[in-house]
């Protein structure tokens, strides 16, 4: 019996998971055990510190001898897209995902969400998700998020709420493509340089990902965000001043419907 398991996991493809952590001590672990605890065999989980100070070596440390976890850590800050284009470099997987250090998945998100992508032939694909802002050790969650069935380029720049967590993309699509190191809102021109080269994103509609607003990074945020949207758009994406100014509305009125004014 435990033969015959072994042979079906073998045919499925594996997704290397990119988990960048930087100062994250508190909440780290949960990450790491939602993807060893994924009903789904076939992954390779690098998780890459990016010089924290705080107790998040000790913490990623614990899972060192685990036979499908590699562990780099960083002598100097880098930055999350230096260390997610570390790992995209070196993947050899079919598929690629992102964690954040601080939210975590669903035991079964990559087993649906890799099903759904090899039925369909889907290249890039992202779920629903549940947010909640942690003040604290108090957690207030939010109302599950419904989003679009799918977005292309032109839906993205109006609505941008394809969270970076749930994202699953398929390896062959992405070429050379690498996140920029821009400022903020890399996630954000990495997700829009992907879409304009014609492909579309699809939704497993379930939700499979929790998603942590950290206190901190709430109001603090929402005007950095708002001036490198403005300046991503007017840069990367080259829009013009009124579609510059309405992709920032509705982005930010979706942002407002989802998580608050606060």
């Amino acid at each position: 019996m435990q033969s015959e398991q072994n042979s079906k996991n073998n045919e499925k493809p594996f997704v290397d998971v990119i988990l960048t952590n930087f100062n994250k001590g508190d909440y780290v672990e949960e990450a790491i055990l939602s993807v060893i605890n994924q009903t789904y065999k076939n992954w390779k989980l690098y998780i890459i510190d990016d010089n924290s100070n705080d107790k998040s070596l000790e913490v990623i440390n614990k899972f060192s001898s685990h036979e499908n976890i590699t562990i780099i850590k960083l002598l100097k800050n880098k930055g999350p897209s230096f260390c997610r284009n570390y790992i995209m470099r070196i993947s050899k997987s079919k598929y690629i995902s992102f964690l954040d250090s601080d939210d975590s998945w669903s035991d079964a998100k990559l087993e649906k969400q890799i099903s759904f992508m090899e039925k369909n032939n889907f290249y890039f694909t992202y779920t629903d998700y549940t947010p909640f802002f942690q003040k604290g050790k108090e957690k207030i969650f939010k109302k599950r998020t419904f989003i679009k069935n799918f977005f292309d380029y032109d839906a993205f720049i109006k609505n941008s709420s394809i969270n970076t967590t749930t994202m699953i993309i398929a390896r062959s699509i992405l070429g050379t493509h690498r996140f920029k190191k821009v400022g903020l809102l890399e996630d954000y021109l990495f997700k829009c340089e992907l879409l304009k080269k014609n492909f579309i994103a699809k939704k497993f509609g379930e939700d499979l990902a929790v998603y942590r607003i950290l206190d901190e990074s709430r109001s603090s945020k929402r005007l950095k965000n708002i001036y490198w949207l403005w300046r991503i758009n007017n840069n990367y994406n080259k829009l013009n001043f009124f579609k510059n100014l309405m992709s920032i509305f509705f982005i930010s009125l979706n942002s407002i419907k989802k998580y608050g004014i606060k």
